[in-house]
């Protein structure tokens, strides 16, 4: 991949200082004319990220709504993670999985999957998305197959939340039924991002950026991208993000796209926050993505508390799990001594779509788009 131009070609010609003080400097005629405009750039959605722009929130969220509505109408897409591992050979600081971590460890065989999915059948669920901790010795593309072969006659959607993949891996999981792959860069900042990640795999941070150029040259259908809110200046990150989102959509013009937009919750080890992200802030952003990109699907797992995500519906969140356990295994028997990190909305799928409904919205089992390309 290095003869071919890459998202990493792009980003360089972007310095992270400048970009952050451009976005700091935004002025009010600057968020008054991003708001006046039909289409957005990404110098626009620096103001709509912009400290400025807080005092704008009510009519970016109205805004949001409506351009969400006439492209999603009244549907929240649902999906469940199914974690398939918590082994991992990467030492991420913010992580639970991290293998300075002593946790137990444990990687499902084809009979505690069957049953894992056997709660999920139940609860209606029809798209998975499955997640590991990255250990390519055990979990691996081969382990990825063999789980993908065994689900498909189950689900009509199945996705991957895994370890950076090659072409030729992200090939082979196309034809045996993965149709969405998503890849969070955690932080753009090449700078800072070995504090984060001091070992393993994922320490490569080119690697992992030029995962999503792997996935369109491989045929993937739908890739999903985005920071981890909390590392860095959750602005300058969301700014990369949107570079990126743009870029991807350029590129490889017949994929669709997601970004996800997850804060920091508790999990096993020492590491808080260095730049949190308020409630204010996270409805300023999500309402900025909708505004700058009209297409893209909007997600927000369990991370989030049970009010804020019913309000977020309203604002252009299009995608939602419920009842998720970050604990592999957890759907059957629940060990919080396994998980990734807390879930924050802890209601049942039952309640969930109770909470959609009487949000005057409805929830999807399948994700239309990707099912009938």
């Amino acid at each position: 991949m290095s003869k071919e131009y890459t998202f990493y070609d792009e980003i360089k010609k972007h310095d992270w200082s400048e970009e952050e003080a451009s976005i700091m400097n935004k002025t009010d005629i600057d968020v008054r004319r991003a708001l006046s405009k039909d289409s957005c750039t990404l110098e626009d959605f620096k103001a709509l990220i912009s400290p400025v722009a807080e005092k704008y929130l009510r009519e970016m969220t109205i805004k949001a709504e409506v351009l969400t509505i006439r492209r999603y109408g009244r549907t929240i897409q649902m999906y469940a993670p199914l974690y398939l591992s918590n082994y991992c050979s990467n030492a991420c600081v913010y992580c639970g999985f991290s293998c300075h971590n002593n946790i137990k460890r444990i990687k499902l065989n084809n009979e505690q999957i069957i049953k894992e999915i056997e709660v999920l059948k139940d609860w209606g669920y029809r798209h998975l998305l499955l997640v590991s901790g990255e250990h390519n010795g055990l979990t691996g593309a081969d382990y990825y197959n063999d789980v993908v072969k065994l689900l498909r006659p189950h689900f009509a959607q199945l996705s991957l939340e895994v370890q950076p993949l090659s072409m030729d891996e992200y090939a082979s999981l196309v034809d045996s039924g993965i149709s969405y792959v998503c890849v969070y860069q955690e932080t753009y900042n090449e700078k800072t991002y070995p504090q984060y990640h001091p070992k393993g795999k994922k320490a490569n941070y080119r690697y992992r950026l030029e995962t999503p150029d792997r996935c369109g040259m491989a045929g993937i259908k739908k890739i999903g991208i985005g920071p981890l809110l909390g590392l860095e200046n959750w602005r300058v990150d969301s700014f990369f993000a949107a570079l990126h989102l743009s870029y991807i959509e350029k590129r490889y013009w017949r994929m669709k796209t997601s970004i996800s937009l997850p804060r920091l919750r508790p999990h096993v080890g020492e590491f808080m926050p260095n730049n949190p992200i308020t409630d204010k802030q996270l409805i300023q952003l999500i309402s900025a993505y909708r505004l700058f990109d009209p297409e893209v699907d909007i997600s927000l797992s369990t991370r989030e508390s049970s009010a804020f995500r019913d309000m977020a519906m309203h604002i252009g969140v299009t995608s939602m799990s419920a009842a998720s356990s970050t604990v592999p295994g957890g759907y059957v028997e629940r060990n919080e001594e396994l998980e990734q990190f807390s879930i924050n909305d802890g209601r049942s799928v039952s309640q969930m779509v109770s909470a959609i409904k009487n949000n005057g919205y409805e929830p999807v089992w399948k994700d239309w788009d990707i099912w009938m390309s």
